[in-house]
């Protein structure tokens, strides 16, 4: 565990919250855009090691609580289907549809299986040629590239009673919506170190350029996201707007370069609604023309879909950093991790999960 503690090291992390004390003398508002890092966040008590005015919000950063209940709610109708077996991350069986979850499918009768990869989905199409078999692939950039081999290796192998249910979202975008809502308040980012892993951080250049703020990509744990928060605080007072490299450990500028690669060959980029959020232009995967064969969204025809979101839920401010999981009313009593109202509740990186299980937030909203 030695490569792990040294990264949440006491006196260490006490150390870099003195740093940033020393140099912030305004407030400021820094949006951290990974799940992952939320969780440290929360989890360590970080924003209590933080000087006055200095503000954390949690952006889009949980692929699972942007998915549409749409997208939901096609998946219910699919695995609800004799003739297929639907398989799944784990974290995605109990994300609420307008009126059940994947789970609720399962315990109807439904062949639902929850997978640990993509091809593990592509072993089970080959072992029971007779179901059709949708795998549900949720995920920014990160993930990806496992589930577009899936599908190649699906192609190349001739098996096609494989399909995937693609839900692929990119940070990016996301990034510059926020930016240019006219409601943002959001001056500097942490940008995900996962997925600048696979895609490098070239795209953000121009965002910083652009909307004049830092971005720097940050790793997942204590030490790593307090040295981000001090990087980005230090080039907001020094009036700086540049991407930086905290995750040099993983991350290099150009990427995984093979792994891009193959992103161009099975997918395309095409607009992507977010859930909470709406329609983002550009901002999704949607598999290519060439492997369109296996687009379980063409392939199966489930009718209209209506969807109906829980009033209660304040999913979608949340996902934009205009408010804080606790200050939505049905926070820890209409809305908790065993009758979710949203997925951020029910995700294994959701904000939501993230104050349930380890903020002292239970019993309701606060002020």
């Amino acid at each position: 565990m030695k490569y792990i503690d040294e990264y949440r090291e006491n006196e260490a992390a006490t150390k870099s919250a003195e740093m940033i004390r020393r140099i912030t003398t305004r407030p400021w508002t820094v949006m951290e855009i990974c799940g992952g890092q939320t969780h440290t966040i929360v989890k360590y008590g970080i924003e209590s090691l933080l000087p006055p005015g200095l503000t954390l919000v949690h952006g889009p950063g949980c692929p699972v609580c942007v998915t549409p209940l749409e997208l939901i709610d096609r998946a219910i109708a699919i695995a609800s289907r004799n003739d297929v077996i639907f398989t799944s991350f784990g974290d995605m069986l109990r994300v609420p549809g307008s009126s059940k979850d994947l789970l609720t499918v399962k315990a109807e009768g439904g062949k639902v299986r929850m997978v640990y990869s993509p091809l593990d989905a592509l072993k089970i199409a080959r072992e029971n040629p007779e179901k059709k078999v949708v795998f549900f692939g949720v995920g920014f950039e990160t993930t990806a590239p496992a589930n577009a081999m899936a599908v190649y290796q699906a192609k190349k192998r001739g098996i096609g009673n494989f399909s995937l249910l693609c839900s692929h979202v990119l940070v990016p975008p996301a990034i510059s919506a926020i930016l240019s809502s006219p409601t943002n308040r959001v001056q500097g980012f942490l940008a995900a170190g996962h997925v600048c892993t696979v895609m490098g951080y070239e795209e953000y250049i121009p965002l910083a350029a652009k909307y004049r703020v830092p971005l720097v990509v940050t790793g997942f744990e204590p030490l790593d996201v307090l040295q981000g928060i001090y990087m980005t605080v230090r080039q907001l007072e020094e009036g700086r707007y540049e991407v930086e490299n905290q995750y040099s450990r993983a991350v290099r500028r150009e990427g995984n370069v093979p792994a891009q690669n193959l992103l161009r060959e099975v997918f395309r980029v095409s607009d992507r609604a977010w859930r909470g959020i709406g329609v983002i232009p550009g901002s999704g995967f949607e598999l290519s023309e060439e492997y369109a064969a296996f687009d379980a969204g063409k392939i199966f025809d489930v009718g209209e879909i209506r969807t109906q979101e829980s009033p209660l839920c304040i999913a979608g401010e949340i996902l934009q950093g205009l408010k804080k999981p606790n200050q939505c009313t049905a926070f820890g009593t209409l809305c908790t991790p065993e009758h979710p109202l949203g997925a951020p509740m029910v995700s294994s990186e959701g904000a939501c999960a993230a104050y349930y299980h380890y903020g002292e937030y239970k019993g309701g909203p606060q002020t």
